[in-house]
């Protein structure tokens, strides 16, 4: 199973494509070492917003590893940021290491990649955005990922808490995101930054279309604020707790949220 949907009640559909650990096994031994311990996963996001579907919101989340493909790139490959990044089917990880030891993908085994990870994984995010914009008038998108908190690779220093981004304004209604940018002013327990490093990727950018109806957010979330960077796997409740709950907020924000 490549993902994971359930369906909701409310224009709310959070989508979590970089936490998935699942690798195809004949990518998985061509993978090194260190390559396998899937550092680069986006770790316990879905686990961060496991009540909402008890708000209304639908959930999708990928269960394929980034290492397989990066269904929060487009499928031209194009650039999203400027400077070091990785690709659709990265071949290195976030600090720049190999990510195979042997028999890096070639430009058939990108395609073939596409067409059996990435096409359906977009055709059945599409189609729920879709079918929400249609049953309430407009969607909401919300696309949820978590970073290590200090990549020099990729940003200088440590990254904030909570950065939100919206493709400059582009991808949602100015009073979504500034309802938004109020939760994060409202709190003391997380640093945050508003369309910073992070301003939203593939995902925010191709489906955030606010004069159709449907408005997308980007959260990526410093994994130092809610769980120990040196034992990934392992997940805290306790925590994890703070953060659950002002994401509970924000989630309540978005679901009652309505445009003008």
């Amino acid at each position: 199973m490549l993902f994971d949907f359930t369906s909701g009640s409310t224009p709310l559909l959070i989508d979590i494509p970089h936490a998935g650990e699942m690798l195809p096994v004949d990518i998985e031994r061509r993978l090194a070492p260190r390559s396998r311990k899937l550092i680069d996963t986006d770790w316990h996001v879905h686990r961060l917003v496991e009540f909402a579907p008890s708000l209304g919101a639908a959930v999708m989340r990928a269960r394929l590893s980034r290492y397989a493909i990066d269904l929060n790139r487009g499928a031209d490959d194009e650039p999203l940021y400027a400077g070091p990044t990785t690709g659709l089917v990265p071949t290195e990880d976030f600090d720049g290491t190999p990510l195979y030891r042997t028999d890096r993908p070639a430009d058939q085994e990108i395609a073939a990649r596409v067409k059996q990870y990435w096409r359906p994984y977009h055709d059945r995010l599409g189609a729920e955005l879709e079918a929400i914009r249609k049953r309430h008038g407009f969607a909401i998108l919300l696309d949820a990922h978590s970073i290590r908190s200090r990549v020099p690779r990729l940003f200088d220093g440590e990254l904030p808490d909570l950065n939100l981004g919206t493709f400059d304004g582009r991808s949602c209604a100015r009073s979504l995101q500034e309802g938004a940018v109020k939760l994060l002013q409202g709190q003391d327990e997380f640093s945050h930054v508003v369309n910073g490093r992070f301003k939203g990727g593939y995902i925010t950018r191709h489906y955030g279309q606010p004069e159709q109806g449907i408005h997308a957010l980007q959260l990526e979330i410093a994994q130092s604020c809610y769980m120990d960077e040196s034992n990934p796997e392992c997940y805290d409740e306790a925590q994890a707790a703070p953060l659950k709950a002002w994401l509970q907020t924000l989630i309540e924000y978005l679901v009652e949220w309505r445009p003008r």
